[in-house]
């Protein structure tokens, strides 16, 4: 079977703890390239690989021509380096949020539809149990009709796993556009979303900057959702969760409570109205702080999504309506007012 030629633009954390080790753990991939603007950080990634080091992403796809390119950069470039590497041939697994607007994450999906690429947005939460099989529950109908929800993700920030710490670029607006919305709130809207199966239609939200020092981003969000079917709930992201990290989910249904994430031992536990209790071990989420030690199956489904030439599970399509949903809550907190969904 054919090794697909791999190159990773961007080296940081989010590229060292998870794209490269897993492209190094599937047998159906070499990674040939890597590209950082930081001369002696693509220099030492490239060794660590037996790649070949480039500081220009342009010239890594005019001479690499890679099969597969990884993009994972400040959130202002995902758009025009996965472009320029969709044009290029190579089919584009793009960290999120995958755009700074809508207009951007439409130039991306046309892209891969021109140049017939698979683009996938990298929602790694999709891939956990706990998730997943809340998914099955609800489309069994073990809940019955869904009422309503709360989802958080929240930590105290990435400065303790940015690569270049208090002086990353998730601080800084103009390469980050925005900050824990952008950095958090954006997997659970593509969470609820999958987990519900429903679009949504209407939020409002309070987005403020209150937490970090030398930012200019948001770092506090707390979000109300309306979806089609009428299901209201809550998504809150944060960089202020200084002593524990969140992120939790609770579904509340006719027939029962499903809580996601909530306990130490029991990743899913289903509470029913007629009494009955079921406790899920389905294996903890992965966090930052995992370093890389548990896969985030990200890359194995998009290698196979290739090898198998289908759609993967987050399309550029579906990246797009969860960045939606964030974009509506940062309009709706900058006009005070409640606002429908794109």
């Amino acid at each position: 079977m054919k090794k697909y030629r791999v190159a990773v633009i961007g080296c940081g954390s989010i590229a060292r703890f998870r794209h490269l080790l897993e492209y190094q753990a599937n047998p159906n991939v070499e990674i040939v390239a890597v590209c950082d603007i930081v001369p002696e950080r693509v220099k030492e990634t490239a060794e660590q690989y037996g790649a070949e080091a480039f500081t220009d992403y342009q010239a890594l796809l005019e001479q690499v021509k890679p099969d597969i390119v990884s993009v994972c950069l400040p959130n202002y470039l995902h758009a025009p380096v996965s472009i320029a590497a969709l044009e290029a041939g190579a089919h584009v697994l793009c960290e999120k949020p995958m755009a700074t607007s809508y207009e951007e994450g439409l130039a991306m999906i046309e892209a891969a539809k021109v140049n017939d690429r698979q683009l996938m947005i990298a929602h790694n939460q999709r891939f956990v149990a706990s998730h997943q099989k809340a998914k099955e529950l609800i489309e069994a109908g073990e809940l019955g009709k869904i009422y309503s929800f709360r989802t958080a993700f929240g930590h105290g920030g990435p400065e303790g796993w940015s690569i270049d710490g208090k002086e990353s670029w998730f601080f800084k607006k103009d390469e980050a556009f925005i900050g824990a919305m952008g950095d958090l709130g954006v997997h659970k809207s593509d969470v609820i979303r999958y987990v519900l199966g429903e679009e949504f239609t209407e939020v409002a939200a309070m987005v403020e900057t209150n937490a970090k020092d030398d930012s200019n981003v948001d770092d506090n969000a707390v979000c109300l959702l309306k979806s089609e079917s009428g299901v209201i709930g809550t998504l809150t992201a944060s960089w202020a969760y200084n002593t524990n990290e969140d992120n939790s989910t609770v579904i509340y249904g006719e027939k029962g409570t499903l809580r996601l994430e909530d306990d130490p031992k029991y990743s899913l536990i289903a509470n029913y109205t007629d009494g009955r209790k079921v406790n899920y071990e389905l294996g903890q989420i992965q966090s930052n702080d995992a370093g890389g030690q548990t896969s985030s199956h990200v890359v194995d489904h998009f290698v196979n999504a290739i090898q198998n030439d289908r759609d993967p599970l987050i399309t550029g399509e579906e990246g797009l309506k969860s960045l939606n949903i964030i974009l509506a809550a940062l309009e709706s907190s900058e006009t005070g007012k409640r606002v429908k969904i794109n």
